[in-house]
């Protein structure tokens, strides 16, 4: 896998490291309680209260769900910004219906062009890339709304309102391309990891001095937190698999409408 290729899919290697290094945190805190040689004096450390697991437990979850909040944001922002394109792209084309001109059959020509690069660059937001052509044919789009003979043959009112649709275009696409390059951060999920693996001792603390219900008790908490990380990783990107945003509504918005 090259460098390019990790970056972009680096939310599903940080996945399989949650789950490896939990199930290595796992057998190596039951080893040292019950194997090791300094099993004897683990167990000489029993008397911790059950409730001291609270304490780092609750950090431990509020933080897995304060990241797990920023990567479903990001989801929905991806969403709203695809819906509010396609409006915006259907927007233009019936506002460009409501009059005959030369400028006319050029916009609607070039917004085909364009609605259909959108789709055909969706691929590539998965990879974190895009393709500049697609920027190219939005700045055509705007340079015929802004162009004197559009204005003349649109009238001032309705080419001001195509001018901001085509904007707002633009900046939802600015929008996807900025949340399908995020991520991982790797401190803050350093940070949880790092908690997590305070609460698992915690409970192994807790349950020292019974090192097989300890096993029980570690192997639950690791069975909850490992795969919730790992769900919560493998989403990071909103254009990867395996519920990346479809282009289904550009796709559509120039498609004539249905006849009851």
């Amino acid at each position: 896998m090259s460098l390019l290729d990790w970056q972009a899919f680096d939310h599903y290697a940080y996945a399989a490291v949650a789950m490896a290094g939990t199930l290595v945190a796992v057998v190596a805190t039951y080893w040292f309680m019950a194997r090791s040689r300094w099993s004897g004096w683990v167990r000489s450390l029993g008397g911790v209260a059950p409730p001291f697991i609270n304490i780092v437990g609750v950090l431990f979850g509020l933080t897995l769900a304060f990241l797990a909040n920023d990567t479903w944001t990001a989801h929905d922002r991806a969403i709203g910004a695809v819906l509010r394109e396609a409006d915006s792209i259907q927007t233009i084309a019936i506002l460009s219906r409501s009059f005959e001109s030369p400028a006319a059959d050029r916009l609607r020509a070039a917004l085909a062009i364009y609605a259909d690069a959108v789709v055909s660059e969706w691929p590539l937001l998965a990879r974190g890339e895009t393709d500049p052509a697609v920027g190219a044919k939005g700045e055509r789009l705007l340079s015929i709304v802004a162009a004197r003979d559009f204005g003349d043959a649109a009238g001032q009112t309705l080419e001001r309102a195509m001018l901001e649709q085509v904007i707002a275009a633009r900046e939802n696409r600015d929008l996807r391309i900025g949340l399908s390059q995020t991520h991982v951060n790797p401190l803050k999920w350093l940070g949880m990891a790092f908690l997590g693996f305070l609460t698992l001792l915690s409970i192994a603390a807790v349950h020292v001095d019974h090192p097989r219900p300890a096993l029980v008790a570690i192997v639950l908490f690791a069975l909850a937190a490992a795969p919730t990380s790992a769900i919560v990783l493998i989403h990071g990107n909103p254009f990867q698999p395996p519920s990346a945003v479809s282009p289904g509504p550009i796709a559509a918005a120039l498609r004539p409408p249905e006849r009851p």
